[in-house]
Parts: C-alpha cells; structure tokens; sequence
C-alpha cells in the first residue's frame, strides 16, 4: 500500500509538526494553495506535474489576500515532504515573495523554529538566509527573538555577517535576544561577532541596556563579562544601564550592577539625573534606599546650578511653545472627532431619509392600488346587458351612479389615487439628490399622503352608505362619527408637533446666534490687553504659530534680571490670548481658566521652572563665541552680544 494512502485507498495529508494553524482556507486561495495547506503531497504533485510550464509559473507565483504564496503555506504549516518537491519549481526570486507580514517561507520557518525546512530551503536557494521583511528584520534576527538557538548556530554558520544587519530600529539580533533573556543565543552571537556588545541602536542603547531592562540576572551578568566598558555606556538620553534599571525597577540587576567596580556612581543624564533621582521620581522606593546606600548620590548634590535669569526665561520660551503646540494638537484632535461624529450622524440620518423616503413609497402603491380597485368593485354591480337597460343609462354605468354618496366616493377616490401615484412617480424617479433637498420634498410628500389618506377615508365612509342601505344608514353614520374622529384626532397631534417642532427650532437658532455674537464680543475684549505691547501686537498679527514666535522672539532678551521677569509675564500673556482663541475656536471654555493659572504661576520665582525639552531652537549665529558669552554674567554681557546669541 502507497504510504501516501490511508486503508479505503484515499491519500492521506502529511502529518504536521505543530498543530498551530487550522484547515479554513482563504480568501483568493488557489488548488495548489488548498493542497499545500492539507498537506497533501499527491494532489500538490499532480498539480506541479499536470500544469504547463507558462501557467505554472503563474500559479507559482499566486498570492492569497494575505499575500501568501503555496510555498509560505506549506512552510508556515510544517509539511517538510511538500515543501522538498516545491521548491524543485521555484526559482530564487519566487521563493522569496513576501506577504503582507513581511515574511517569505524562509523567515516564516525561521519564527517557527523549523529546522528541516530551513535546511531544504538552504539547499535549494542559500540567499534566502539574506532576505529581510518589511522592517529589515533577518530571519537570524528573528529567530533569536524568539529564543531559537538552534536556528540561530546554523544561520551563523551559513553566514556570520548575518548577526550585525541591523533593524531599521537599529537593533541587532543582539538587542532582541538580550532584550527577551535567551542566554544562549546572546553568548552564540557574542562568540561569533564579540564587537556586537558596544553596537548601539537609534536610541543609543546597547544590548547591556536592553538586558537592564529584562528580568534576567544571567544575561546581565553574561554581558558584563562580554565587554565591562558597556556598563558605563549612555544612550542619546544621556541614560545608562543603571538609570534604566532603576527605572524599571529591577531591584536585582540593580544590585548587580552596582557590585561591579567600574560602576560609574555619578553618572547624570540629560534631565539632570542620576539613578537615584530617577528612582525616586519612579516611585521605586526601595532601589533609591539601595542605591543611597552604595553613595549614588542626586544631581542637586553632585551638580548645585545656580539660578541664571536668561535660562530661566528661555526654559520659560521653551515651555510657551511647548503649550502652544500641544494647544493646537487638542485642537486639532478635537476638530477631527467632531467631524467623525458629524459624519456618522450624517451617515445615519441619510438612511433614516432613505428608510422613509422607502416606507412611503410602499404606503403610496398600497393606497393607489385600493383606490384603483375599489372604482371597479361598487355595490350594485354595473349595467352589463343591453336588454335590461333603463332609459337615460349606458352600458358598463353603475348602477347606483346617480346617487350622492357614489359622486362624493368618486371624486374623492380619484384624487387619493393620482396623489399617490403623483409620490410613487417622484420617489422612483428622484435617485441623486442633496440631503437638505431630499429632507424638504419628504416634508411635502408626508402632507401629500396624509391628505391621500383622508380622501380615501371619506371616499370609503361616502360607499358605506350604499352598501348599508336606506334601513341600516345610521350605522353608516356611526362608522362617519368614529373614522372622522380618529383621523381628526390624529392628524391634528401630528399637525401640533410639526408646529412646536418648527417655533423650537426657531427658537434655538436665534439663541444660538445671539450667544455666539456675546462670545465673539466678550473674546474681543478680554484679549486686548493691559499693556501697550500686547495691544499693538495683537492688532497687527494675526495668531498664527509663526507670529507667536515673532511676538516671543521680540520680548525675550531684555538688559536686567528685573525685566527678564517683566518680559517673562508679558510673554505668558500672549499665550494665554492665543489658548483663549484657540479654546473659542474648538468649542471649549477652558482657556481662560488656564491662562490665569499660567500666569499666577509666573508672579514669583517659579517663572521658568515647567522643564521641556519641546524647544531650545533659538538660534546662534556663531556657537562657539556664544557659549562663551552665555557663561558670562549676565551684567558683563552687552546688548550687541545678547543680540547676536539670543535672538
């Protein structure tokens, strides 16, 4: 028996090494992909053998919506047996197609940890062992993330250069695996690419960093060994090991670090902190405790900065712009949400339009066709024999057509059913039409079919007193009274909530143009303000970012400290009008309040003291002579100097 076949004589799929995935198909799958993905190496074969050499080809290269070739299926599912005898059809540029992940069948084995299909592919095209997804990511590389050494030691020794292609992150396959604490794939690619360990990413971290970040004392101590300088590296941040570990609270790799005597105890990052300074900042009170007792000290002790008026005020510009920005972002935010929302109301009230436009539709056939029926089916039936005609009549006449009721019955039903057929010609005919259009011929059409329905309800009552007879008619009467008062009754509640709609409506617009007119005269006033200035300036620019600048750019540089503080208030006052315009622009009341906070903030010493790093971008023509002149005091400097460094 064919191995291949089950006992009934039917083949049998190729047993796979992980359950992981399940048989559903996909969108845009071809046979061999169905094929490939059950494993079934006899329908893949008569497939791959059975199909002509220019189809083939194509078929090859057939994607599924997940952009999935027949190969990266059968790789992603394991079949070892089924992949050896595709790849035979496979040249190297189809067997590396992508999917929309990223990966080809290579690097999907790789994340899998495959090694016999890795090995199948190698021989058959070693250059996929190159191939890289959509963020540069190797297989090498993704392998080690997920810790699969074996993989890892037979890429390497298919190819050491692999280990230092780095991610378009900057991150090698050092950083990953050091980073998820798989040991012996970090002493691996140690032992292959020893440099590797001072190899930093666009962060300026090293492998040393992604492991203090970890929770894995092995892999700390494991770098340590590798290369003792890494311990004292910092990245863009001015952060090392030791400052990322306090933060992140690992109490353990704290302690290591500190048990090495190449520690550097008073190492101070950009923010002007040292790990203990971050530790307590994090709220990781007992690493501060540890680390207090090693002598790591803050940066207040190690580095005392005296207060310079000129750096205050720029940390104060810094912060300005930093607020404005982040104003205009809310704004901005707020602004596309609301228009999100507005869309969908929108969206929802067209169909709401549409739902009736249809309903009405339907009421209209269905009112047209009793009314077109019931002028055939009178009581009394009809004069059909020539014969038995009286004087004065003619053949197909009713037979009750002299009497009153039938006239009333008559004329009204004819004008019920050409108004309804009137709406049933308008709402087919109308497909493409303006909301606010379609919205005004729905409140038309509704009028048109409530008086349909009363010509129709009176032509009824007017029949009834012929199907009664002269005996009976007070019960024709009594049908009037009741129809009369509920149609009465109906149509005058539907009449009052049309009119009360309408005055509430009215009403609410005129609110809402008399408040948006004290708004735009009270915003007029409160931003003019107190001091000439801010009332030149604002007349003449409009508040854009661009003019904020000019305004701050002109006020920051004074000659005394004194003024420096004056200047710092001014400066605030302009942010406050521009937040008040921005907030009424957006809707929102909360600019006033804000401002006043701001500048309550700034009638003290605390001017200056909101760190952000959102902008030192004032610019300096000549950077050396500058530093100079910005160490010196500030008394000892001359305008000309501020001028050419400051501004």
């Amino acid at each position: 028996m064919d191995p291949m076949e089950s006992p009934n004589g039917q083949p049998s799929p190729m047993p796979r090494k992980k359950m992981t995935k399940q048989l559903t198909g996909k969108k845009d799958d071809t046979q061999l992909h169905s094929a490939a993905r059950a494993g079934n190496l006899v329908a893949v074969m008569e497939i791959l053998t059975g199909t002509g050499e220019e189809e083939l080809k194509e078929l090859l290269e057939r994607q599924n919506q997940s952009g999935e070739t027949a190969l990266y299926v059968a790789a992603e599912y394991g079949y070892v047996n089924v992949v050896r005898e595709m790849i035979k059809y496979y040249d190297l540029a189809d067997a590396g197609i992508k999917a929309r992940n990223g990966f080809d069948a290579f690097h999907v084995a790789a994340k899998q940890g495959d090694m016999e299909i890795l090995r199948v592919l190698m021989e058959a095209h070693p250059e996929l062992s190159m191939t890289v997804d959509l963020s540069n990511t190797t297989a090498l590389h993704t392998a080690a993330t997920k810790g699969h050494i074996e993989i890892v030691n037979f890429l390497l020794d298919a190819g050491s250069s692999l280990a230092t292609i780095a991610k378009s992150n900057g991150k090698t396959a050092l950083h990953s695996a050091a980073r998820n604490g798989h040991v012996e794939v970090v002493r691996a690619l140690l032992t292959m690419e020893p440099g590797m360990a001072t190899r930093t990413d666009k962060k300026g971290q090293t492998a040393f960093h992604m492991a203090a970040k970890g929770q894995n004392i092995e892999m700390v101590e494991e770098l340590i060994v590798a290369q003792p300088s890494s311990i004292n590296m910092v990245d863009t941040k001015g952060n090392t090991a030791l400052h990322i570990a306090a933060r992140k609270g690992r109490i353990q790799i704290v302690r290591l670090i500190l048990g090495h005597c190449g520690t550097d105890l008073k190492a101070v990052n950009r923010t002007n902190e040292t790990a203990l300074d971050t530790a307590e900042k994090t709220g990781h009170s007992e690493i501060a405790a540890i680390l207090q007792e090693h002598g790591v000290q803050s940066a207040k002790t190690i580095q005392p900065q005296e207060k310079n008026p000129a750096r205050e005020l720029k940390q104060t510009v810094s912060d300005i712009k930093h607020e404005v920005y982040y104003q205009l972002e809310h704004t901005r935010q707020t602004r596309k949400r609301v228009q999100g929302i507005a869309k969908r109301l929108n969206k929802m009230h067209g169909e709401g339009l549409n739902n009736a436009i249809n309903s009405t539709t339907v009421v209209a056939v269905l009112i047209a066709t009793v009314a077109f029926a019931a002028i055939f089916t009178v009581p009394g039936q009809y004069v059909d024999d020539p014969e038995e005609k009286a004087p004065g009549q003619s053949l197909g006449e009713a037979n009750v057509a002299p009497q009153a009721s039938f006239i009333i019955f008559f004329i009204f039903d004819s004008i019920a059913l050409f108004i309804s057929l009137a709406v049933v010609v308008v709402q087919t005919s109308v497909v493409v039409i303006e909301s606010k259009a379609k919205k005004q011929m729905m409140a038309i059409i509704n009028k048109l079919m409530w008086i349909a329905c009363v010509l129709i309800s009176v032509a009824f009552l007017a029949l009834s007193y012929i199907v009664v007879g002269e005996r009976e008619k007070w019960l024709a009467t009594s049908v009037t009274i009741i129809g009369a008062t509920i149609m009465v009754t109906t149509l005058g509640t539907m009449c009052y909530w049309v009119i009360k709609h309408r005055i509430e409506a009215s009403n609410m617009k005129s609110l809402r143009r008399s408040s948006l007119g004290s708004r735009s005269r009270s915003f007029s006033v409160s931003v003019v303000s107190d001091t000439e200035i801010l009332n030149s300036d604002y007349k003449k620019m409009s508040w854009s970012p661009p003019a904020l600048k000019v305004v701050i750019t002109q006020l920051t540089w004074p000659c005394s400290p004194a003024d420096l503080q004056n200047h710092s208030m001014n400066v605030r006052q302009i942010l406050c009008n521009f937040k008040k315009q921005m907030s009424f622009q957006a809707g929102f009341n909360t600019g006033a309040s804000m401002c006043q906070r701001t500048i309550n903030n700034d009638r003290g010493v605390r001017t200056g003291q909101h760190i952000s790093k959102a902008v030192r971008s004032i610019t300096m023509a000549k950077p050396g002579e500058c530093k100079v002149v910005r160490e010196m005091p500030l008394e000892n400097q001359s305008q000309e100097e501020r001028q050419e460094c400051y501004t």
